[in-house]
């Protein structure tokens, strides 16, 4: 499986329809491209048409190999049967090759039995495979012979090649639309009127109300609408997703502009799996996206060129090294669109010993509500909230806290939430989690995966007033010993441990890890499900711990182990009790600060940034209208006329007066200058 869930897909559309452009994007992301170019010279008197080819050559990177293959209708056969499945390419197009099958020079010629064979190689080729094609089908019936053998020929072989594709998707007006799987949904999937409306195959498109619109125009949540709750029946159609939530009215973030610092399209949606349609296989080994390897130290060495007055952003570099990965730029914006991912999930027997019974049915309705620390927080952060219910898990002591049946479909759930994020331009994902007996099942996940002993990595037991219970954390550490001596001699795999230790909760997040690292979406960690999911995606895929990031600890020993194995520094020492995702998004606005500082910030004069001291060498003029406007710097100060950041004109700014020394002391060092405050050393 590549990337992308696909790895033959043929991309349709009309004349200037975009489509060559979308195919071209889809392949972008490999490290080299052979580009097929099947279309002849032509006249030499056709300047229209060597214009055509001039640019799509222009538009090709430096790194792309091209492959002509007008001379012989057959290569293109060849050079797909030979490609290998480490290799990228790209034909552009099959009209091209329709138009030299059907030259005199080729003629008599078998055309079907050619197109079959072109067929034939697309079905069994082991490369990533991307063909763009004319669609003629939608037009009159030409009125010439020769028109009309073209149209024939060129549609048989869409269809032909279309039936031994993967994917296949429709470009009109540079709006794309997936035929294919969408057209072999089973046909006892979830009637429209229970569902969503969709634009693509396993992406789910925004419902009407709060994830269809901005934060400013999201209505309050409907207190009467229930918990989704996770279908055991996932893999057999598409289902309803729950909706987004918006606690309070918040004001709308200034929308980025083109012109702005990291504005390109790391926000653009990468493609979806077509996940519900055929049947999605979530199993070890997935090859999904990484972060960018270059962007992210970029990033990192231009914060010292930055006009900072100090030592820098200290531990918040490794925020600004992160977002530059993750959104490949070395210019990262701070993260606009965000949304909380709450997972209710209960564990029974031991592990939820000294719980409240019903305590976290009562947290999520009161999120859903708006009350709560992580509702108020996501509104302060203008985040959304989306309620998800788990499947309760059996006590682990006894048996499987799990079916296999009822793993795969939370897995698929998960991914499918965070497809939706993706598709509604979330930009982060928060992962909280509420559930009794969480704890405990994540400590039997890193016990299972790490190695780790299970009272080292269990946090004691807090009950409502406050007081520690030892009693119920020993019951707890009994429940977690027995799981694991209980499995001691079943297998380790990844799916294994979910089922029998981990759980519809952990199960849940690790979808959404797994389907956010398939669509380039960042993850905010807190607590010990959203860490225990990060160390079982490991044996899925790998990749899924680049994309995530952890605020705090929150004091938690299994989060710090986890940590410590998947190599995620904390960033903050809060110790913050609120729930798990509170400490996250209580951390956010720090995590903003640092990208805005990083983003906005001038280069320092001594580099060759531009002065804004506000001195008589400095008026404000034209060569500095760019960095400054009339609502403040990139600093978060008012500026005025003259450039000097306190708002007044230079008619009415009154004289600065050094102030006196308290004490006795030198004012002035080598020089009657006074030493300005934060100045720095030259």
């Amino acid at each position: 499986m590549s990337v992308d869930g696909w790895h033959t897909l043929l991309v349709l559309g009309g004349i200037r329809s975009g489509k060559s452009e979308f195919a071209e994007s889809l392949v972008a992301d490999a490290p080299t491209v052979r580009y097929v170019a099947t279309a002849p010279a032509g006249d030499p008197e056709d300047t229209e048409w060597a214009t055509r080819l001039a640019a799509h050559r222009a538009r090709r990177p430096g790194s792309w190999s091209t492959e002509e293959t007008a001379a012989d209708p057959g290569r293109l056969v060849e050079v797909i049967v030979a490609a290998g499945p480490n290799e990228t390419l790209l034909v552009d197009d099959l009209g091209g090759w329709v138009t030299v099958l059907l030259d005199p020079a080729h003629q008599p010629a078998d055309d079907t039995a050619t197109i079959a064979e072109l067929a034939a190689a697309v079905r069994s080729s082991t490369a990533r495979l991307v063909l763009v094609s004319p669609e003629v089908g939608l037009s009159l019936v030409p009125t010439t012979p020769l028109g009309r053998a073209f149209t024939d020929a060129l549609g048989a072989t869409n269809r032909a090649v279309a039936d031994a594709c993967d994917a296949v998707a429709l470009v009109v007006a540079g709006q794309t639309a997936w035929l294919k799987p969408a057209t072999s949904a089973p046909a006892h999937a979830v009637p429209p009127a229970a569902t969503s409306p969709e634009t693509e195959p396993g992406r789910a498109a925004a419902p009407h109300h709060a994830a269809a619109q901005p934060a400013a125009h999201q209505t309050a949540p409907r207190q009467t609408a229930p918990t989704q709750a996770v279908p055991a029946d996932l893999g057999a159609g598409d289902v309803t997703l729950p909706e987004v939530l918006t606690p309070a009215a918040a004001p709308v973030p200034t929308p980025a502009t083109s012109d702005e610092p990291g504005t390109g399209d790391w926000a653009a949606p990468t493609m979806a799996l077509p996940m519900i349609a055929t049947g999605l296989v979530i199993q070890p080994g997935m090859e999904l996206p990484m972060p960018d390897d270059y962007t992210g130290p970029q990033a990192v060495d231009r914060l010292a060129t930055l006009d900072i007055p100090g030592a820098g952003l200290g531990v918040l570099e490794q925020v600004v090294g992160f977002a530059a990965a993750t959104q490949g730029t070395s210019t990262p914006r701070p993260w606009d669109s965000v949304r909380v991912l709450l997972i209710q999930g209960d564990h029974e027997g031991g592990a939820s010993a000294g719980a409240t019974p019903g305590e976290s049915g009562r947290r999520a309705r009161q999120a859903r509500a708006g009350r709560g620390p992580l509702a108020r927080l996501a509104a302060e952060n203008r985040a959304g909230l989306q309620i998800v219910e788990a499947p309760v898990a059996a006590p682990m002591e006894d048996g499987p806290a799990l079916s296999a049946d009822e793993v795969e479909a939370a897995l698929r759930y998960g991914w499918r939430l965070a497809e939706q994020a993706a598709d509604a331009g979330v930009q982060l994902l928060v992962l909280a989690a509420c559930g009794a007996g969480a704890e405990a099942a994540a400590a039997a996940v890193l016990a299972a995966t790490a190695g780790a002993e299970p009272p080292m990595v269990l946090g004691r037991v807090v009950t409502e007033q406050g007081e520690i219970d030892d009693t119920a954390w020993m019951v707890r550490c009994a429940a977690v010993r027995d799981a694991l001596h209980r499995t001691r001699r079943s297998a380790r795999e990844a799916k294994d441990v979910l089922a029998e230790l981990g759980g519809g909760d952990i199960a849940l997040a690790t979808g959404v890890l797994l389907g956010a690292t398939a669509r380039k979406v960042p993850v905010l960690l807190d607590g010990p499900v959203g860490t225990a999911a990060a160390m079982v995606s490991r044996d899925l895929a790998g990749q899924a711990r680049h994309w995530c990031l952890l605020p705090d600890h929150g004091g938690r020993p299994g989060v710090r182990l986890a940590a410590d194995v998947l190599g995620l520094t904390p960033l903050v020492d809060l110790r913050l009790d609120l729930g798990e995702g509170a400490t996250a998004l209580a951390a956010l606005p720090l995590l903003r600060s640092a990208l805005t500082l990083a983003a906005t910030l001038p280069v320092h004069p001594s580099l060759g940034g531009p002065d804004h001291s506000g001195t008589d060498d400095d008026s404000g003029t034209d060569d500095d209208a760019g960095d400054r406007t009339d609502t403040g710097t990139g600093t978060g100060e008012p500026t005025g006329d003259d450039g000097s950041g306190d708002g007044r004109t230079g008619d009415d700014e009154p004289d600065f007066a050094e102030p006196e020394p308290a004490g006795p002391g030198p004012t002035t060092i080598g020089s009657d200058e006074p030493v300005s405050p934060g100045r720095r050393a030259d």
